[in-house]
């Protein structure tokens, strides 16, 4: 029995028997998992879950996130440069989580007795793409707006993520640390 298999939290290329990886690892994977499930277990009405489909959407490649910094280039001139370095750097850390999920390859949650709420682009999970750019706008628009609502709708969007079934919880908080990381080269 592959790590993969017993645990749906390491790269589809793992090899390794559960005896075989590390165990940190292990107990890692099983964290993750169990957190995974907790999140999953919460409330789930129809009307719960098209409201968090509909922002998780907002975030689909960093979309909302670029529209923000495009608008506050428009109604903003005598920041204009500001905020169109700040947009370019969410949509740099986009493509920087998408480069990172790629190369990783790590499989979404395949968990059969939760199955996903939501189609997503890729099959891929770590990081997430999601937080990455949600985080990411967070730090960089903190410089040009109040950055506390900021900050609960990169949460929120994170959050989505995780409550629809697409991510573990290891993804969000990678894509978060590398959001923030990214976005503070766009203030």
């Amino acid at each position: 029995m592959s790590v993969r298999s017993s645990t749906c939290a390491l790269s589809q290329t793992s090899t390794e028997s559960v005896s075989d990886a590390p165990a940190w690892r292990v107990r890692f994977n099983a964290v993750d998992l169990a957190l995974y499930r907790r999140a999953r277990s919460m409330a789930h009405g129809p009307d719960a879950v098209g409201m968090v489909r509909r922002y998780s959407k907002l975030g689909e490649h960093g979309a909302v996130w670029i529209g923000v910094g495009l608008a506050g280039a428009l109604v903003d001139p005598p920041r204009r440069r500001h905020w169109l370095r700040a947009t370019a750097t969410v949509g740099a850390a986009y493509l920087t989580s998408t480069s990172i999920k790629m190369a990783i390859a790590r499989k979404r949650p395949a968990v059969e007795d939760l199955p996903h709420l939501m189609a997503t682009p890729t099959g891929l999970s770590f990081p997430s793409s999601h937080s990455t750019s949600s985080f990411a706008a967070a730090r960089a628009y903190g410089a040009l707006m109040p950055g506390a609502p900021l900050q609960v709708a990169a949460a929120a969007m994170a959050f989505s993520r995780l409550y629809l079934g697409v991510h573990y919880p290891s993804d969000i908080v990678a894509g978060a640390a590398l959001g923030t990381a990214i976005g503070s080269l766009g203030r």
